[in-house]
């Protein structure tokens, strides 16, 4: 596997971005939604294999005081090779400084991300546009 690495909006292929998040399995985002939220991001990584987008994420942040690792995804062709690790790590080493890295994960990968650190929020709570669907993939608990 030759993987490159990159940071660059240029060149990123939007469609191929959402597609690479919907087989993560991490849902559907459309391309013009994804160029906005990578392009306002503090940091993000994108990883091609033979010039294939295989692996993504991002980090949302303000430079002190908050960051939000989002959009980790790999593709299912590259899971399972160390990628995943590869992209948390480089993100969180880049958001670093901040007095607080937060993410919440797939429900049932937790234990990936306690390996970087990341422990459970007693109090954290969230809006969703979609409650129901939050709800039915255990992101959020029912009221």
């Amino acid at each position: 596997m030759a993987l490159h690495w990159s940071d660059a909006l240029d060149g990123v292929d939007w469609k191929e971005l959402s597609e690479v998040i919907r087989l993560a399995p991490l849902g559907t985002k459309e391309p013009a939604l994804l160029r906005t939220a990578f392009t306002n991001s503090l940091y993000r990584c994108f990883v091609y294999d033979d010039g294939s987008l295989v692996g993504t994420g991002r980090v949302l942040g303000d430079g002190v005081d908050a960051a939000y690792l989002c959009d980790v995804a790999i593709l299912p062709s590259h899971q399972g090779r160390g990628l995943g690790k590869a992209i948390v790590a480089r993100l969180v080493e880049q958001a670093r400084g901040h007095r607080k890295i937060i993410l919440y994960a797939v429900p049932g990968k937790e234990a990936f991300y306690a390996r970087f650190g990341f422990r459970r929020m007693s109090t954290a709570m969230a809006i969703f546009d979609d409650p129901e669907l939050a709800g039915a993939r255990g992101y959020i608990a029912a009221d």
